[in-house]
């Protein structure tokens, strides 16, 4: 499935360096993705780098040519190593082998990549991957010491089971998760001190050991919301419904699964939050009695009663707590959104009310994109387009930040 966490990296230049591990297909896809996200992007190669992927793959996915030779005097007039390092945003080394950590650790400038690493003076962002024993070696935890305390960035790696077959650390993140990171390194980090709060996704209540009463929210939204925050520099915590939505790169994921379970875990937090964004799509209600064994049709009959008790509405408590935190409601409607929408906000006691149109076929649950309406305290209505939940988020933190505090 397409990423729906795509930062916005317009116009950024982005240095990719890629060595020679199994791991190197995986760059494919992530300079697929970083040219997606707005990117102009340069990449060099290793030698033997290019024993696993053609430099020709690199060149047509990112429109620019490859670098790959320190002494290749038709690519230096092209392209340069020193241009390279000067004109680049952001350098990021996908896979980083564990050759290529040791090189870079020791300052060893023995081909282009290693050459253009020195001449460069920005952001490193480090995508390990190596067989899991190289990972726990001595030396290559060293060399990552040295390499964080000189300010890189680090993601990954990730565990599994890895090429050669051994389980454990090693694998490279995945492109989507690196892609993530580079966000978070190039992102505006106006949000930097400050902590905010994010529920995502649907709650299930429970009716016996197999079933539910539930919504179809994906958590979609939450979760973009989440990775914008933390691409912004705040610290970033998401207390996450049943989802399979994978944790956005910077966030600390909270999973729960009933509305009182988020609940708690909102009021555990909201003390220590600056902004709160309450984007799931709490139940309304639970059942009253939850059966020990699963309930039988046969033991049932035709028709089937059941007794529902209304859970804690959260966004409300939240709203009348003497000191709370800028409060953002979302609230799910099926039309008429701009007449509905006030009361609601007023209701629920919070900053900004963000609505939208769940019967929309693009703008619903399950989609990648939404179409809402952000309302405030003062009457005021924005009307944003058809955008990707990405944007809306980052639309929607725009707005939820200037309501913070003056530093």
């Amino acid at each position: 499935m397409e990423p729906i966490l795509i930062p916005s990296l317009t116009d950024r230049r982005v240095l990719l360096a890629v060595s020679g591990g199994i791991a190197a297909y995986k760059a494919a896809e992530l300079c697929r993705l970083l040219v997606r996200a707005g990117a102009r992007v340069n990449v060099m190669m290793t030698a033997a780098a290019r024993r696993f992927v053609g430099d020709i793959t690199f060149a047509a996915l990112s429109g620019q040519p490859v670098a790959v030779d320190l002494f290749d005097p038709t690519q230096e007039a092209q392209i340069g190593h020193i241009q390279l390092a000067n004109e680049a945003d952001l350098l990021v080394a996908a896979p980083a082998t564990a050759d290529l950590l040791a090189r870079l650790c020791h300052g060893i400038a023995d081909d282009l990549v290693t050459t253009v690493y020195l001449a460069y003076d920005g952001p490193v962002l480090l995508a390990p991957a190596m067989n899991v024993k190289m990972w726990s070696h001595p030396a290559t935890r060293e060399n990552m010491e040295r390499l964080r305390a000189r300010g890189h960035h680090v993601v990954g790696p990730a565990a599994g089971e890895l090429a050669c077959g051994h389980v454990g650390a090693g694998r490279m993140a995945e492109p989507d998760a690196i892609l993530q990171a580079a966000g978070a390194c190039l992102g505006p980090h106006d949000l930097q001190g400050w902590t905010v709060l994010v529920t995502a996704g649907p709650t299930h209540e429970a009716l016996d050991p197999v079933r539910y009463l539930g919504n179809r929210s994906s958590g979609r939204m939450g979760f973009a919301l989440a990775a914008e925050a933390a691409c912004r520099g705040a610290r970033t915590v998401v207390v996450a419904g049943p989802t399979a939505l994978p944790t956005p790169h910077g966030v600390e994921r909270v999973d729960v699964v009933t509305a009182a379970q988020m609940a708690r875990a909102v009021h555990e937090r909201v003390a220590r939050s600056d902004l709160v964004l309450m984007a799931a799509a709490v139940a309304d209600y639970r059942p009253v009695t939850v059966a020990d064994g699963k309930l039988k049709k046969a033991s049932l009959g035709d028709a089937f009663d059941l007794s529902l008790t209304r859970n804690e509405d959260i966004l409300a408590g939240l709203g009348r707590l003497a000191a709370r935190p800028v409060l953002v409601g979302f609230a799910a409607e099926t039309g008429e959104l701009e007449r509905l929408g006030p009361a609601k906000l007023a209701a629920k006691g919070c900053d900004l009310l963000v609505s939208n149109d769940v019967l929309a076929p693009d703008a619903g649950f399950e989609v990648q994109t939404n179409r809402v309406v952000i309302l405030d305290r003062d009457g005021g209505q924005e009307r944003l387009p058809l955008l990707g939940k990405r944007e809306v988020a980052r639309r929607i933190i725009d707005r939820a930040a200037r309501l913070l505090p003056a530093a």
